[in-house]
């Protein structure tokens, strides 16, 4: 663990070119995969600017995991099904979401009828 100030803190990574604040009044922030949803209500967000990034820092007490009842797909999964069985984007979707996004089976559905 390191030991010193919060001014020596700063010393430090003002050398390193971070610059750190503290977001005021965040309500929630969620954050979304392909199959849940996570929400975290109240929380603490530091923002760390550097030369090329922006690195966010969330911490929170409590959150909210959330099963997405029809996950989500990548454009390039949705783009491999559809060019694979000739078929609409939209058709695409709906084979991924009938087969809980097993790209074979969609297609293979999309193909034999």
């Amino acid at each position: 663990m390191m030991r010193g100030s919060n001014r020596d803190m700063r010393r430090m990574m003002d050398k390193m070119g971070l610059d750190m604040n503290e977001l005021p009044n965040v309500q929630e922030v969620i954050i979304k995969t392909d199959k849940k949803q996570i929400v975290i209500s109240k929380p603490s967000v530091t923002e760390m600017t550097t030369k090329d990034n922006l690195i966010y820092t969330v911490t929170a007490v409590d959150y909210e995991e959330v099963e997405l009842e029809t996950p989500i797909f990548s454009e390039e999964d949705i783009q491999m099904v559809s060019q694979q069985a000739g078929v609409d984007e939209e058709q695409a979707k709906s084979a991924l979401a009938e087969t809980k996004g097993d790209l074979a089976m969609a297609i293979l559905r999309l193909t034999t009828g």
